[in-house]
């Protein structure tokens, strides 16, 4: 019994958990538990990141790598440096690819931002039948440049497609078959380039004139600003971000132009409407010169570059301006 009651009296005695304790205990349950929401995601995305780095920046450098060599129809150990290059920039064929890719980028981004963005600003300000408008705007874009393509070819067909037709019906004058000529046949590309992504644009600018407050509407109605200086002034300088996607996305596409060409005139009359994309493709399968169209590869890789980086670099820094101000 006196054992007993020594023992239960100091057992009394023991030092109960303090607060401070059970809440330390619960900042670490609740830290295990934040770095098992974090860790069990990024092994779940692990074989994603293995796959693009060994067979998307592992497949960039292996094109690198080839294109200073002297490789042919299978790859070779042979390294001459940037021959490769210097023999690339003095091709003709590939002279005049970047000339048209060079009308091709003015003529068919610009003309993409500057039609979409009016066939959007069109559609916001609340016509009748809108969701129609927008469906036969947007439906081009739905097609593949394969078929864009040979859409236009016949359009421009001089025997069975818009000249053919008006001249039976007495207009003898009017002449629509630029793919005929040398002179003309790359702008009939960036015709049928603009039908296409003309209403991609105009789908990501009505998106965000959609997310423009409307009480900025209200003000400028209020202070009696033009509609035209409202848009100008103000609206579009906000869709900066939606320009620089639209831009980003018509930049890449125009680089990788390939099928379009393809379908249309096959780089013909000649080669006035060849592309970097059908020069690299026809020297890898067609001629079997690997080191000239990896060569002509890493270019184009350089160029996107070129494009994309000034570009998400300048979004980035106009974003953190923004939000420094806040």
């Amino acid at each position: 019994m006196g054992i007993g009651s020594r023992s239960d009296k100091g057992s009394g005695n023991l030092p109960g958990p303090t607060p401070l304790a059970g809440q330390v205990r619960r900042i670490a349950m609740g830290e295990r538990r934040r770095v098992g929401r974090v860790a069990v995601p990024m092994l779940a995305l692990l074989p994603v990141a293995a796959i693009v780095v060994f067979f998307y920046i592992g497949a960039t450098l292996w094109t690198a790598g080839i294109s200073l060599t002297d490789s042919r129809l299978l790859p070779t150990g042979k390294f001459i440096g940037l021959t490769q290059y210097q023999r690339l920039f003095a091709t003709p064929v590939w002279q005049t690819s970047l000339v048209n890719l060079v009308i091709l980028a003015v003529l068919v981004i610009g003309g993409c931002l500057v039609l979409g963005t009016l066939l959007a600003i069109a559609l916001d300000r609340a016509v009748r039948f809108e969701n129609s408008f927008r469906t036969i705007f947007l439906y081009p874009y739905a097609l593949s440049f394969v078929v864009t393509g040979l859409v236009w070819q016949w359009l421009m067909n001089p025997g069975l497609g818009l000249q053919a037709t008006a001249q039976q019906l007495g207009w003898t004058w009017f002449v629509f078959d630029w793919p005929q000529h040398r002179e003309t046949a790359i702008y009939a590309v960036v015709l049928a380039g603009l039908w296409q992504g003309a209403g991609f644009v105009m789908v990501l600018m009505l998106a965000g004139l959609r997310g423009i407050d409307q009480d900025i509407w209200r003000a400028t109605r209020i202070e009696g600003i033009p509609v035209t200086r409202t848009y100008w002034s103000i609206v579009l300088p906000q869709l900066s971000p939606t320009i620089a996607t639209a831009l980003i996305l018509l930049a890449m596409g125009v680089i990788r132009t390939y099928d379009l060409v393809v379908a249309m005139t096959n780089g013909g009359p000649g080669t006035s409407t060849s592309v970097p994309a059908k020069f690299i493709i026809d020297n890898l399968f067609g001629r079997q010169n690997l080191g000239l169209a990896t060569a002509g590869a890493t270019v184009m890789l350089v160029t996107v570059l070129a494009v994309v980086v000034p570009i998400a670099y300048a979004q980035n820094i106009r974003a953190a301006r923004r939000r420094n101000a806040l």
